[in-house]
């Protein structure tokens, strides 16, 4: 609760200092637009935040994000109505997490050796595939989900309040969210508790593939032609979010409720910066120096319990 309560404060330190220098911040426009990005990025950090429960780590879900947003542009121009191409983005999101978690967790390599190499083997396999080419001249049905740009608007917005809501509840009144907690804070105590370690790890892993397809998707209908780079730099994004959010890096412990105010704050602070007439390039600077900062903290805390 402490940290919830800090990111609640430096949210609304940043929101004044932009009040007071940058009052265009607030316009309506702007306001919207923040809000459509960071809805993805929820979604995927509402996987991290799984994962890193588990005491995991997943590196490669911005190669991810590509596969899946092209994948869902392509099931579109092949015709395929718009409930089936959420079902194949989530579908092909899953199994690219699926690769992860089966290799983590039935082969026992470091999550972050896995995600590492995959992350390289995933874009670099659509690089080849597709020749760097975007998707052009999708269907009128994709964009906006057909329903026109204020409709899809809100469509997108309640797509990621029932995904998070749904999470929410799995984690807090749930057998498995439980187990999530119980595998990132003593796995062998867990296992000898009864539950499946190695099952635990797979399907976070294949969980965050599928968020991640649905976010790709979420993330694809704003736009006219589909990019074969989406998605670099995302998982930085995601994990600093997930991070400062509150969730240990040791695993165990964490929740969605700070996961959700770490993606707020990072989404405030690239506009901000922009607003502020900062150059963007200091946004990786920003967060990376807020993961440094947060796992200190996170540290410190864990040295007194």
């Amino acid at each position: 609760m402490k940290r919830e309560l800090s990111l609640i404060a430096a949210l609304a330190v940043l929101l004044l200092i932009m009040a007071w220098r940058a009052p265009s911040f607030f316009a309506a426009g702007n306001l919207q637009d923040m809000l459509l990005a960071n809805v993805p990025v929820l979604i995927i950090a509402i996987g991290m935040t799984l994962v890193i429960l588990t005491a995991e780590i997943d590196i490669s879900v911005g190669s991810q994000f590509a596969i899946a947003s092209i994948g869902a542009a392509l099931f579109a121009k092949a015709g395929l109505p718009m409930p089936v191409v959420l079902l194949g983005a989530a579908a092909l999101g899953w199994l690219l997490g699926a690769v992860n978690g089966a290799i983590v967790a039935f082969a026992g390599i470091p999550s972050i050796v896995v995600t590492l190499a995959t992350m390289v083997i995933f874009r670099d396999s659509l690089r080849w595939a597709r020749g760097g080419a975007w998707v052009q001249n999708l269907p009128a049905g994709f964009q906006w989900f057909g329903f026109g740009q204020t409709a899809g608007r809100v469509a997108i917005v309640i797509a990621g309040a029932v995904v998070f809501a749904a999470f929410a509840v799995a984690l807090r009144w749930i057998a498995a969210g439980r187990a999530v907690f119980a595998t990132g804070s003593d796995a062998e105590a867990a296992r000898l508790a009864g539950i499946e370690v190695r099952q635990v790890r797979f399907y976070v892993f294949a969980l965050i593939g599928a968020l991640t397809g649905v976010a790709a998707l979420l993330n694809s209908v704003r736009f006219e032609d589909i990019q074969a780079n989406a998605g670099i730099g995302l998982e930085l994004k995601v994990i600093s979010a997930v991070i400062i959010g509150g969730t240990s890096v040791n695993g165990g412990r964490g929740t969605l409720w700070g996961t959700l105010l770490g993606v707020a704050l990072l989404g405030v602070i690239g506009p901000a910066l922009t607003y502020l007439g900062v150059n963007p390039y200091w946004e990786k600077a920003v967060q990376g120096a807020i993961i440094l900062a947060a796992v200190a903290m996170d540290r410190v805390q864990h040295a007194r319990a």
